[in-house]
């Protein structure tokens, strides 16, 4: 009687750990490990998908940005672009940067590289446009001794609101430590439509900002136009970088506030 007792108490237990296997997060591989399949190069200069130099390969299963083949870099800027738009979502993955910067690329995209969020679409890029109208968060690697925090966020033709107030810089800097060249570093961006987007470096939240909107310098607008969807692209800026374990989360259709 005493066992029965017992097996009827612990039946009506509550479930520890029960809520949690149900958020269970379905994260979904983006990059195969084998080819670009899903993906697209945009190189400043060379219409959409031409890469001739072979800027974006696979190499040992890595994503890497290689420079292997250019002679100087000529302001060749370039972005690979995932196949999807979207909206709300999570993108992880991890980075590191190798090799050496190509002599005559810019001095500030020395280790420099950056996850593209809320993108312009790659074909309506132009011709030589350099980087897209975008959401970047921006990815730097360190020489020893060096302080250079990493997944910082920039805004080219953007604006975002950062510590309740509008960044005036293009770029400005996360808290994040400091990470030297060729350590893998894994950075997670969760992005809610226009509402906010949050940067997480090695599993600590290192930046958080809000209201992104589009610049519109000449005022043509009475309120700025929102930014709430849009493609991810991955940069080469001149210094050779690899990146691994891609994933993305979908979180459209679930319900966002901001903390």
């Amino acid at each position: 009687m005493l066992r029965y007792y017992l097996t009827a108490a612990i039946s009506v237990l509550p479930c520890i750990g029960c809520a949690a296997d149900a958020e269970i997060e379905h994260w979904q591989s983006i990059f195969n490990g084998k080819n670009l399949d899903g993906w697209t190069p945009k190189i400043s200069g060379y219409p959409l998908n031409e890469d001739p130099l072979n800027t974006f390969v696979v190499q040992d299963g890595l994503l890497t940005v290689s420079y292997r083949h250019y002679q100087d870099f000529n302001e060749q800027f370039g972005h690979l672009f995932y196949q999807t738009k979207l909206s709300h979502y999570k993108l992880r993955f991890s980075y590191r940067f190798i090799g050496e910067q190509l002599p005559d690329g810019p001095k500030w995209a020395y280790k420099n590289s950056g996850a593209m969020l809320h993108s312009q679409a790659p074909e309506t890029m132009s011709l030589r446009q350099a980087f897209p109208d975008s959401i970047e968060a921006q990815l730097l690697g360190a020489d020893q001794g060096d302080t250079r925090p990493t997944a910082n966020v920039c805004t080219p033709n953007t604006n975002v609101t950062f510590e309740g107030k509008p960044a005036t810089n293009h770029c400005t800097d996360s808290r994040s430590n400091t990470y030297p060249t060729e350590q893998w570093v894994q950075v997670e961006f969760e992005v809610i439509g226009h509402q906010q987007i949050t940067h997480w470096v090695n599993g600590e939240q290192v930046m958080q900002y809000s209201d992104l909107v589009m610049d519109d310098p000449d005022n043509e607008f009475p309120v700025a136009p929102k930014l709430s969807s849009g493609y991810i692209a991955l940069q080469s800026e001149s210094h050779p970088v690899q990146f691994k374990d891609i994933e993305l989360l979908d979180l459209s259709g679930k319900q966002h506030t901001r903390p």
